[in-house]
């Protein structure tokens, strides 16, 4: 005699990737394609997901790593069939929202910033400092175009033009990336890619998000009080805590810090 068993249906899976901090950075769990790679691997093609939660908390940084998370997800997605949704913490901006738009949905907390559409490039001038001191800049290139701003030098007209071409042409970058991943759901009457950050319901008026809410309640809302979370991120390796790598991994620390109070954080 065979002894049949009734069918036991597994609850849903829901996996949850944390993006949290600065992108392309060198030092601590940096947010780069390279090392986030294996962890969205396993995130869409681990036990079948539902869905993918995306937590994100980043100020932003390195437009291309943006680029290149962004269309790694967009492309694991539609390989598996499973879509994605992104949660925002303290701030999706720049970058980290470049991130949230390679979602399907993007959802906050009321009080989480938005936005930060926009290039930025920062440096400094010392060349006065320096002739105070009696220090003479020495610096010779093959190619007039070589060394450009050059911070112990004046600034130079046309040094600045071709950076105002590079961050015009990222800038154009960006906003086809929130045109095409937003579409119809933003605000064509309100100018969205001035660099302005906003409020999470200001940002769900203007078609940046589509409304507030909370990973766990929203996803048993979506997929039963009984769905499972499995969560996925990046770890810090062991050998990072000693020696040089505990120097690089302070600096980073400082610039990160640097950059989320940029928004009051």
């Amino acid at each position: 005699m065979t002894l049949r068993l009734p069918f036991v249906k597994n609850p849903p899976l829901v996996s949850v990737v944390r993006l949290n901090g600065a992108i392309g950075r060198p030092g601590r769990a940096s947010l780069t394609d390279e090392a986030l790679a294996p962890v969205l691997e396993k995130a869409f093609r681990r036990g079948k997901p539902a869905a993918v939660a995306l937590e994100i908390n980043s100020p932003g940084g390195s437009p291309v790593q943006s680029s290149l998370i962004g269309a790694r997800i967009r492309r694991l997605s539609d390989e598996t069939n499973v879509p994605v949704i992104a949660f925002v913490e303290d701030v999706a901006a720049s970058g980290g929202y470049w991130l949230a738009s390679a979602a399907d949905e993007i959802l906050a907390d009321e009080s989480s910033i938005i936005g930060s559409i926009g290039v930025i490039a920062a440096g400094f001038g010392a060349h006065v400092f320096l002739a105070r001191q009696g220090v003479e800049r020495r610096v010779h290139t093959a190619g007039k175009s070589k060394s450009m701003l050059d911070p112990f030098r004046p600034e130079n007209p046309e040094d600045v033009a071709r950076l105002n071409t590079l961050l015009n042409g990222l800038h154009a970058n960006f906003i086809a990336q929130v045109k095409e991943r937003r579409g119809s759901k933003l605000d064509t009457k309100a100018d969205l890619f001035t660099g302005e950050v906003w409020l999470a319901r200001q940002a769900a008026e203007l078609g940046l998000i589509d409304g507030i809410a909370h990973l766990k309640p929203e996803m048993q809302t979506r997929y039963g009080d009984k769905v499972k979370f499995r969560r996925y991120g990046l770890r810090r390796p062991f050998w990072t805590r000693f020696g040089a790598a505990l120097a690089q991994d302070a600096l980073a620390g400082i610039e990160e810090r640097a950059e989320f109070a940029r928004f009051g954080l």
